[in-house]
């Protein structure tokens, strides 16, 4: 796939996948590894909200800084701060004494993750251009196809031959030695920092009120309030986000570089685009967590078996992302809406499997079922962010990958929690088949959604 690439962008690919596949093979084999950490470590299901949500609130708190001081100074340098924050995380996630210390070393971990992807997406942008950013992008994406597939065998493997207690252990250690291999990747091939702005167009104050408004998005549904707080929510969501483009167009206004640049708030297609992404971000992973979840909570499978249930999904996703470049190329925007359609579908097909099949045939309808949604997530990826950040000028490329990727990571918060309560509360009461079947009908909900603003956006004028 790296065919027609020259030699400086075959090595700029490597580095992005492997810095791809480093975190994303760690959420893999960590929806694997959360039944086991809940025996060993006595985790309730607030603390499960809060590893596998609070992951996402980090990465989305770190993207967009990381994407502004990259476009300034340089990608080179926060790309290794990243990975080695990254890391860091992972080997303390393994040690962890404590639910609460495994928490944090989450957002450690999340916190890297937000600030590698940042640099991945805005040197992609920089390096890459037209169909060569779909197939780059894809090649990106057929890395993380290939880490969702080799995550969780890899975890049950090693939950199956050392035992839950230690078995969840090792696997968050599983990202040490890649992330080290992805830093010494980086430090030889990757182009070295050259800043394009100047320093004195960071936009801390920007940077500032887009932290805050992040966190004012993405906490709620991290850690769900109740009363008086709940109510003030919306409210605090307004007034920091009428701060924030009030500043930008302020900041515009005096001559200087906004945080958000002007071409982006004034797109869209780009706007369109991005809830696009967060529908079928958030629905997709929310899916893949509560699959996980209901095959072995639900099913009673061993580790093992269960990671063979999800490996069809991963495969097809590879299949459908080595693909994706040319379906865009031959079918331009519709190609996007199709492959949420399907992946609605096949959510909708998983549900109702879940309530009526038999128990011995229901891990092959399940695997069939998520196939098709593997297939539907790989078609969709590459061809949606190479439309939305089409429209980022090349001065910004950083902060629209890092907007894109944080809309995704709110759409995250949002759904896992979302979904997972909805599962780990309805299960006791209901059952696990009906709390698993309203789980990923409210996944449908969201990928159907995502699907009719794709619609809506390609009426808006011609294809990319």
């Amino acid at each position: 796939m790296t065919a027609g690439f020259d030699a400086a962008g075959r090595r700029v690919l490597l580095v992005c996948a492997a810095g791809g596949f480093t975190t994303l093979l760690d959420n893999s084999v960590l929806n694997l590894a959360l039944p086991a950490l809940r025996g060993s470590l006595h985790v309730d299901a607030t603390q499960v909200q809060w590893m596998v949500a609070g992951y996402s609130l980090a990465f989305g708190l770190a993207l967009i800084p990381g994407g502004r001081l990259g476009d300034v100074r340089g990608r080179r340098p926060y790309f290794l701060a990243g990975m080695a924050i990254f890391t860091a995380g992972a080997a303390l996630a393994g040690l962890s004494p404590h639910p609460w210390a495994l928490v944090a070393a989450r957002l450690l971990q999340g916190l890297g993750a937000g600030l590698v992807n940042s640099q991945m997406i805005g040197t992609m942008q920089d390096v890459f251009k037209g169909h060569a950013r779909t197939r780059a992008l894809g090649l990106y994406a057929v890395t993380g196809g290939i880490a969702g597939g080799l995550g969780p065998p890899l975890g049950g493997a090693v939950i199956a031959a050392a035992g839950p207690d230690a078995g969840w252990r090792l696997v968050f250690l599983l990202a040490v030695p890649s992330g080290l291999a992805t830093l010494a990747l980086a430090a030889r091939h990757l182009p070295p920092a050259r800043g394009r702005m100047g320093s004195a167009d960071l936009d801390l104050v920007g940077l500032l009120l887009m932290g805050g408004l992040t966190l004012a998005l993405m906490l709620p549904f991290v850690a769900p309030v109740a009363g008086p707080a709940a109510l003030g929510w919306i409210p605090a969501v307004g007034l920091l986000a009428l701060s924030f483009f009030g500043w930008q167009h302020r900041y515009a206004r005096s001559g200087r570089h906004p945080l958000v640049h002007p071409a982006l708030i004034r797109s869209p297609s780009f706007a369109l685009g991005t809830v696009v992404a967060m529908g079928y971000f958030g629905s997709g992973l929310a899916n893949s967590l509560v699959l996980t979840m209901f095959l072995q909570e639900g099913l009673g499978l061993p580790a093992l078996t269960a990671a063979a249930v999800t490996l069809p999904s991963a495969l097809a996703m590879v299949a459908g992302s080595a693909l994706a470049w040319r379906a865009a190329r031959r079918f331009g925007r519709h190609a996007v809406p199709a492959g949420l359609a399907l992946s609605a579908s096949a959510m909708l097909a998983a549900g109702l499997a879940a309530l009526l099949a038999p128990g011995e045939h229901l891990p092959v309808l399940l695997a069939l079922c998520a196939m098709c949604a593997g297939a539907a997530s790989g078609l969709v990826v590459s061809p949606l962010q190479a439309s939305v950040l089409r429209h980022a000028p090349g001065q910004a490329a950083g902060v629209a990958g890092g907007m894109l990727q944080m809309s995704q990571r709110i759409g995250a918060a949002i759904c896992v929690s979302a979904v997972s309560g909805i599962y780990l509360y309805g299960a006791p009461a209901g059952g696990h088949r009906t709390a698993y079947w309203q789980a990923v009908l409210t996944c449908a909900g969201v990928a159907a959604f995502a699907c009719a603003v794709s619609l809506a956006a390609n009426r808006r004028g011609p294809a990319d």
